[in-house]
């Protein structure tokens, strides 16, 4: 899989621009500020309908104007697709692939398959929750499309069951028995939705865990043994009723009626859903201490980069290698790990490159290379 071709209409510091892009190695090199990432953050966007550095998509669209356009040319299993998606802040984006429209923006995905490392990846070891949940569900997705409307389920539910736990107070004075019977409603739903994301986010880690382990060893040249496993907000409430080695939907739609009625009166106190997957984590050891806290800096790279690698090995395993996007990823490694990460990648069908020096970049990738200033992108010849 590679794309051969990216264009961009009011997208961030680019009013228009086009670039042809081949496979193997291609290097947009330019000072801080002058546009390169947001080259490889649009082709990330068509992947994933998301950003690796702001959580909306509203900063993504040129400033004073109304619409951004992402266009991008994907071969893929021996034939091209052009993928097109309009942002439009205070609306919903549209999409069209080969020129047709199509009914929901969500449809272009599976289309294009990429593995971004950027720095803010220190945030899947470093950061919160949030953080490394965002990496599962976004990675599951490309996998398997059609997860992104059980995600947009899921956040349906809470939303709608939310609401109605906020105006527990009043109504368990006026109409408590109808407000319970409302709320059950939302819990079997909120278990549906719930147990089916426990579990892809289960078999994913299951996959994901043995590339990860030798990427580290390999990345950091450490003993230590990387893990990672599910940390659920089930356990403090079921403890060893908690379904962990199961991969059945209806095992953990059972454990979650269970904990929620666990937790009804708490909920019911707080006015918020504290039971589902929302709550959930991907746990990091080095043997037997927790990553977050306690890893170094330059661990806690190699995990982030072991992390990046094993999803790129569990994209490729579907039969094609997705896009790699390393943004100024090389500037914030040490010279050995710069040159592990390079022989690591040896071989991927199509790798896209930001840096802000010539310098940063590894001997080994070298390939096409732009010159990015001041919104001008030029080739070099």
């Amino acid at each position: 899989m590679w794309v051969s071709h990216l264009s961009l209409t009011d997208i961030r510091s680019y009013p228009d621009v086009r670039i042809d892009l081949q496979p193997g190695v291609t290097t947009f090199v330019g000072r801080n500020g002058q546009g390169k990432t947001n080259l490889v953050e649009a082709i990330g966007y068509v992947a994933t309908l998301g950003s690796h550095r702001v959580a909306s998509d509203a900063p993504l669209v040129r400033f004073q104007t109304e619409q951004g356009i992402i266009r991008c040319s994907v071969t893929a299993h021996d034939r091209d697709v052009l993928v097109e998606i309009a942002i439009i802040p205070g609306r919903a984006n549209k999409a069209r692939i080969n020129r047709s429209p199509v009914p929901r923006v969500r449809d272009v995905l599976g289309l294009l398959r990429v593995v971004v490392f950027a720095p803010e990846d220190l945030a899947l070891v470093k950061g919160d929750p949030s953080d490394r949940r965002r990496f599962l569900d976004e990675l599951l997705v490309q996998r398997t499309p059609r997860l992104a409307g059980t995600i947009a389920d899921l956040d349906r539910v809470l939303k709608q069951r939310s609401a109605l736990l906020k105006s527990a107070a009043v109504a368990r004075r006026s109409a408590g028995e109808e407000m319970l019977r409302t709320l059950q409603v939302w819990d079997e739903q909120l278990a549906a939705v719930g147990a089916e994301i426990i579990v892809a986010r289960l078999e994913l880690i299951d996959e994901l865990s043995p590339p990860a382990v030798r990427d580290y060893a390999f990345i950091a040249q450490d003993p230590a043994l990387l893990e990672l496993s599910y940390a659920s907000s089930l356990e403090p409430v079921l403890g060893e009723r908690l379904p962990r080695a199961s991969r059945d939907r209806s095992d953990w739609i059972a454990a979650l009626l269970h904990a929620i009625q666990e937790r009804r009166d708490e909920e019911l106190n707080r006015g918020v859903t504290l039971v589902g997957p929302q709550r959930d984590d991907l746990a990091i050891r080095l043997g037997p201490i927790p990553a977050k806290g306690y890893a170094s800096h330059g661990e806690s790279w190699s995990i982030a980069l072991a992390l990046r690698l094993a999803s790129f090995d569990v994209l490729r395993a579907d039969g094609e290698d997705p896009v790699l996007i390393l943004d100024d990823v090389f500037a914030e490694l040490d010279v050995t790990r710069r040159e592990r990460l390079a022989l690591r990648l040896a071989g991927a069908t199509q790798v896209i490159i930001t840096a802000a020096v010539d310098a940063d970049i590894p001997a080994g990738l070298s390939g096409s290379r732009f010159r990015v200033e001041a919104g001008t992108v030029t080739h070099d010849v």
